[in-house]
């Protein structure tokens, strides 16, 4: 019997918008498409683990609603430093039983920036939370997290959108990008946030680019766009625009898939 072929998911990091991404993954159940393999960097990793763990993507979605998931992306400085992600952590803990990578049911790879090699990691095994933890730790509003006596933090840094480890055992990788490139007008840069979040975005755009060329299929929601990646009270219209997005590539994606069977 000839060996299942297997599709791969990579999700990007994104803040807020991704929870775009959980609308993505109903799109793809709802069209019978269940990707085997999952990678992700920042929320992508977030919500890849919750995927990985076996949640559906309602499920995912309730959680994040009653949980307010995404709340650690707040920009909280107090005081006495930066803001410990203690809060994703512990509400990971809650929802997925156990903390391996090797418990889950779909394997599952995230990338971590360790701030003491400059290098780009790809964990897939060991202790899960502390791994997603770091992937999801924006730098100068997160502390980093020490894993093995390294410091880590965002995996978006140097790779948002971990395509790569996805093309080495699947035979179909879509990649979703919720950091999209689009050009903003003069009062979107004025202030420090705007600021910020501009030179982010650019940053990102350049690490994605190679993914975009490797990847198989990419789904870009360009809408999210309009929200910004602290903007955490808008869960339905984020996961609509991540819905609508990959519908507007399910023939494309259609097509890849049945090819696999020929």
């Amino acid at each position: 019997m000839a060996a299942k072929k297997r599709i791969g998911l990579a999700l990007s990091g994104g803040g807020a918008r991704g929870i775009a991404h959980i609308g993505v993954l109903q799109a793809l159940e709802d069209q019978g498409i269940f990707p085997e393999v999952i990678s992700g960097a920042s929320a992508g990793a977030i919500v890849g683990a919750l995927y990985a763990a076996g949640k559906r993507p309602g499920e995912i979605m309730e959680f994040v609603r009653k949980a307010s998931f995404f709340k650690m992306f707040k920009v909280a400085i107090p005081f006495s430093g930066l803001t410990k992600l203690t809060y994703l952590r512990d509400k990971l803990a809650e929802i997925i039983p156990e903390d391996r990578f090797e418990s889950l049911e779909k394997q599952l790879f995230v990338a971590i920036a360790n701030l003491n090699t400059g290098e780009c990691e790809m964990r897939s095994s060991g202790p899960l939370f502390d791994v997603v933890t770091a992937s999801s730790s924006i730098p100068l509003l997160f502390q980093p997290v020490e894993i093995d006596g390294q410091l880590y933090v965002d995996g978006g840094l140097l790779d948002n959108m971990p395509v790569g480890p996805l093309k080495e055992i699947c035979d179909v990788t879509i990649a979703v990008n919720v950091m999209p490139h689009v050009e903003v007008s003069g009062k979107a840069v004025q202030n420090v946030l705007g600021i910020a979040q501009r030179c982010f975005d650019l940053s990102v755009l350049a690490n994605s680019r190679p993914s975009m060329e490797l990847c198989d299929l990419l789904i870009e929601p360009k809408e999210v766009h309009r929200f910004n990646i602290f903007q955490l009270n808008r869960y339905e219209p984020l996961f609509d625009i991540g819905y609508k997005a990959a519908m507007e590539r399910m023939g494309a994606l259609r097509e890849l898939v049945e090819g696999l069977n020929e």
